[in-house]
């Protein structure tokens, strides 16, 4: 359990932490162990004994087993009783992270322990392979995103929603030359449910960037806790239970949407700097005793470490999120992306 103080939000952000990880996984190795669930609940049991639970908010993202899923939902029911007498004092920001691409990379058992947790977070930031999983809606096209953001809200009942890394043709664009200049492009949809539970869609469009980074969907969780906060402070909306805007809000004008215009613009501004930084770095890739030919960076390196292998680390590396070298970028992005309303 680790506690981040946040004096811009005017309130203490919970972030549980599940693995203790030498590096991200982005690497293919590593060393370090998945936090047990039973380490995690004697964390919170200690927070609470010494009176440290009064959290504004919550984030959570990967959880290692069934049993670390079950875990959070209990610290979070704890955090929301304790905020009973002031409905909008606590909100859960919860991140499914089951997988991606196609490609489950946790125990199957996890799946239904998330759809269980999902019930009881107030915005969830799936995937869209993970949107999938949990709204057993097929996703092919944005109207499919759209029908599994409608089954979210209605099945499950949560509050808000945002369906990260959409790369789907649309069948709704008949012409052929619309679809490829769409290929290029990377979209997120979000919305807001009603009273009634009735989705208001809305999505952002962002140039698609030709590089993996690790991390990208950590940094868009973080980010979005401190926007969406700040909007829905804009709108006087804290003090209400989910945060949640008056129906005749339209989707664009969504706490929601203006949160996730100022992340996407963040977020693509320390990217390209983060692709620019990489450049530089592997240009110097092996000028100097290193990872490539030995010395410092290639201790305890094995006659098995073939150049392709120090090569593809010292890449992921160089490709390394320059986040707190950027941090401006993130107080104050530039006004790239708007909201669009979706009628699908």
């Amino acid at each position: 359990m680790a506690t981040f103080v946040m004096q811009s939000l005017g309130c203490d952000v919970a972030a549980i932490n599940t693995v203790q990880f030498s590096n991200h996984t982005g690497y293919r190795q590593f060393k370090g162990r998945r936090t047990p669930a039973e380490e995690i609940t004697e964390l919170y049991d200690g927070l609470r004994q010494s009176y440290l639970t009064d959290f504004g908010m919550m984030l959570s993202g990967y959880a290692p087993s069934a049993a670390v899923v079950h875990a959070i939902g209990l610290i979070a029911r704890d955090l929301r009783y304790r905020s009973t007498v002031k409905p909008g004092n606590f909100f859960w920001v919860l991140d499914p992270v089951m997988g991606d691409q196609g490609r489950l990379y946790v125990a199957e058992d996890i799946v239904p322990a998330f759809k269980q947790l999902i019930r009881e977070a107030d915005l969830i930031l799936p995937n869209q392979f993970e949107a999938e999983l949990l709204s057993g809606v097929s996703i092919s096209t944005l109207t499919g995103v759209a029908n599994a953001v409608r089954t979210l809200h209605k099945t499950y009942g949560t509050n808000h929603v945002v369906v990260t890394s959409v790369t789907v043709g649309d069948a709704a664009v008949a012409d052929e030359d619309a679809k490829t200049q769409k290929q290029g492009v990377l979209t997120v949809v979000g919305s807001s449910k009603r009273r009634d539970g009735s989705a208001r869609l809305f999505k952002v469009e962002v140039p698609k960037l030709d590089v993996f980074f690790s991390g990208t969907g950590d940094m868009f969780a973080a980010l979005m806790v401190g926007r969406l906060r700040e909007a829905c402070a804009q709108m006087d909306l804290l003090d209400r239970a989910g945060w949640m805007p008056d129906d005749d809000v339209e989707a664009v004008d969504l706490p929601l949407a203006r949160a996730t215009e100022k992340v996407l613009s963040s977020m693509q501004m320390v990217l390209e700097k983060t692709i620019t930084a990489r450049d530089e770095e592997m240009s110097k890739f092996g000028l100097s005793p290193g990872a490539s030919v030995g010395g410092v960076e290639g201790l305890g390196a094995t006659d098995s470490d073939s150049e392709d292998k120090r090569t593809y680390l010292a890449q992921t590396k160089a490709a390394e999120v320059r986040v707190v070298r950027n941090a401006k970028d993130l107080v104050y992005p530039e006004e790239r992306y708007k909201a669009v309303a979706m009628e699908v």
